[in-house]
């Protein structure tokens, strides 16, 4: 027997024997509520000291049920719940399942109010890529950029309580346009933003870009490769960021995408930082866009237009509903659902702020959807949030969570 043991210790070192054998590995809670996840979701964390050994992930604190509730209301009442999804950028959902009603119902729109659409769209983006890249400055350590951009954030939500009357959850828009035309204060709202947010970001990006503690804090933290992100289904920024150059909107253009000019963005690592850099440059891109659909909608003679002209499924202009009979019943009618819908299935996607956001419709013909999916792009983010943080330390993982925005309003709809 002492032979044995003193064989076995010309390869091992008895102390780290030791060591092995009284290893503790400690539980750790990181939420369901807990100011580092950014939202209403768990994380059930086994450590080695520091390091992240193993994680199990539980969803379903907010229990919202959208699908299913959805599938018991007519088209328009559908709209409040989307923008329960990802609020950051609640304006993509209502518009996203206005295109897939109208994909339904064969509806066409004027170039106008698509325009009007990419507009909103890109101000959300923007909104929704603000939150997280100031977000990630704060829990690296560095919250003067979060304050600083959040007055920008601010300008977005006026803008948006200017054409619809609501900022955070705005149900914003109609099946075949809007409730109602920019007006003319929206107009200088949105010009004074173009004019004064670059100023602002281009300030924010000198805060952290390069800065060596930003950059030690976040390169090949929480990285992903390419392959990996395809197979877990990712889309959007963070997979850009792994060197995937997959956008909706250039791959199926929506909403005539395909009249403007604009870059994709894409990173090399996948890493926390890769993530930051790339929904900065598409905010730089959204303005961009912006600016082509003003210069575009100020060529057009009739400024009026805010509606397709489908009197049974569009609903009428206000003006019309208070003077006009046959206005108030085509109002009622719509409002009641009683739309004549086709039977069919239509999948329609969009370019979200956080990916592929899209929309599965099963309609039997009835006044309701007969079945309803949402493809979330947070919900497919987190899968890989396992893999991505182990054998990380704990505060790389809030950085990486952090860089792939995942909103708790996606994951369980």
């Amino acid at each position: 027997m002492e032979n044995l043991e003193e064989d076995i210790s010309k390869y091992i070192d008895p102390a780290d024997i030791a060591h092995e054998e009284h290893k503790e590995f400690i539980t750790l809670n990181l939420g369901p509520t807990h100011p580092a996840t950014h939202g209403v979701f768990q994380n059930i964390l086994t450590m080695d000291g520091e390091f992240i050994d193993h994680t199990e992930q539980t969803i379903g604190y907010i229990h919202r049920a959208f699908e299913k509730i959805a599938e018991h209301r007519p088209f328009y009442q559908i709209t409040p719940l989307l923008d329960r999804m990802n609020y950051c950028s609640s304006p993509i959902n209502n518009m996203g399942w206005h295109m897939t009603v109208e994909k339904l119902l064969d509806i066409q729109l004027p170039k106008r109010v698509e325009y009007l659409r990419i507009i909103v769209m890109e101000l959300a983006r923007i909104s929704d890529h603000l939150i997280c890249n100031s977000v990630i400055g704060v829990d690296s350590g560095a919250l003067t950029g979060f304050v600083y951009l959040f007055e920008k954030r601010e300008e977005i939500y006026e803008i948006y309580e200017e054409i619809c009357g609501t900022r955070l959850t705005t149900n914003m828009g109609r099946v075949g346009g809007f409730e109602r035309n920019f007006s003319d204060l929206a107009w200088v709202k949105i010009k004074k933003f173009l004019k004064e947010f670059p100023v602002v970001l281009k300030e924010f990006e000198s805060l952290l870009l390069r800065n060596r503690i930003f950059m030690n804090r976040t390169i090949g933290v929480g990285p992903i490769e390419a392959n990996k992100a395809l197979n877990y289904g990712f889309a959007g920024p963070n997979l850009r960021a792994a060197g995937v150059d997959y956008d909706v909107r250039v791959m199926n253009p929506y909403s005539s995408y395909e009249d403007f000019d604009f870059d994709i963005p894409v990173g090399t690592q996948g890493d926390t930082y890769d993530r930051f850099t790339v929904r900065g440059e598409e905010m730089w891109q959204s303005l961009r866009i912006i600016q082509q659909a003003i210069e575009k909608i100020e060529k057009m003679d009739d400024k009026t237009i805010f509606q397709a002209d489908y009197p049974s499924v569009v609903l009428p202009k206000k003006e019309k509903v208070y003077n006009n009979m046959e206005a108030l019943i085509y109002h009622f009618k719509i409002v009641m659902g009683e739309i004549d819908a086709p039977k069919g299935e239509i999948y329609h996607c969009v370019e979200g702020g956080n990916g592929e956001l899209g929309y599965y419709l099963v309609s039997d013909g009835g006044r309701t959807p007969y079945r309803l999916h949402f493809r979330r792009p947070c919900f497919i983010y987190y899968q890989a949030f396992p893999e991505m943080i182990k054998g990380s330390m704990l505060s790389d993982a809030i950085l990486t969570m952090s860089s792939m925005n995942v909103i708790a309003g996606e994951l369980d709809a």
